[in-house]
């Protein structure tokens, strides 16, 4: 069940939009120095590629169907069951316990933390995701984080450049609208956030912790912690 927050409870959080109020970085991700909880979410876009900078691949050691494809730098848990079939360019580091599934596209500066699911046909790029996020069907991930126990729903998308291609903005809890300096930059989900299926996360969307987008919404702009987003 999930309650609508207060609006004065928005207050309590600072002007300046911190990454610790959407995700909770999990102890078994090794990056604890590339991400910290007192950065921007979209401070955390950029280190991504910082955090795997000196990534020591291990695609050699496992054993990898003939369908699926791998190059550059790349980690994979050898308790990761790998799919018939997919592309996966380095840098890329996928932790224990993930499931990555046939069709997968993976394009290079990708984290993925224990338990999450990247899915058939799903594409993803320059993203991180945490504990348990789940991406299992037809979607598209580039530029993002999605937080702990997240979902997206069969054939959600997360833009990341809008149509007239010029800077994405991004707007906190308290209505103040922050400069990003990125072209480039699609959703940030909190943690135990949902979204529908076929819904689109416009270019700099956020989502608040247990927050929920419903099915074929277009969404923008910020979802408060706990609220619900419909068209």
């Amino acid at each position: 069940m999930y309650f609508e927050v207060h609006p004065a409870i928005n207050l309590l959080f600072t002007v300046h939009m911190e990454a610790s109020e959407l995700f909770d970085l999990p102890d078994s991700l090794p990056f604890e120095v590339a991400f910290s909880g007192s950065a921007s979410p979209w401070q955390w876009i950029a280190s991504i590629s910082v955090a795997l900078e000196d990534l020591s691949g291990n695609k050699d050691d496992l054993k990898c169907p003939i369908g699926l494809e791998m190059e550059g730098p790349v980690f994979i848990h050898p308790s990761v069951k790998l799919p018939a079939y997919g592309s996966i360019k380095g840098p890329v580091y996928i932790a224990e316990d993930c499931e990555l599934r046939p069709g997968v596209f993976i394009r290079g500066n990708v984290i993925a933390a224990t338990g999450s699911v990247l899915g058939n046909s799903c594409e993803f790029k320059n993203c991180l995701l945490l504990e348990n996020a789940k991406v299992p069907h037809f979607n598209y991930v580039g530029d993002s984080i999605l937080g702990n126990n997240t979902h997206l729903g069969a054939g959600v998308v997360c833009s990341n450049l809008r149509l007239d291609q010029t800077e994405v903005k991004i707007k906190d809890f308290s209505g103040k609208v922050h400069d990003t300096g990125l072209r480039k930059l699609g959703a940030f989900l909190g943690d135990f956030s949902e979204v529908g299926c076929n819904a689109v996360l416009n270019p700099g969307t956020v989502l608040g912790r247990r927050s929920i987008v419903l099915p074929t919404v277009s969404n923008g702009g910020t979802v408060a912690h706990g609220q619900v987003a419909k068209q």
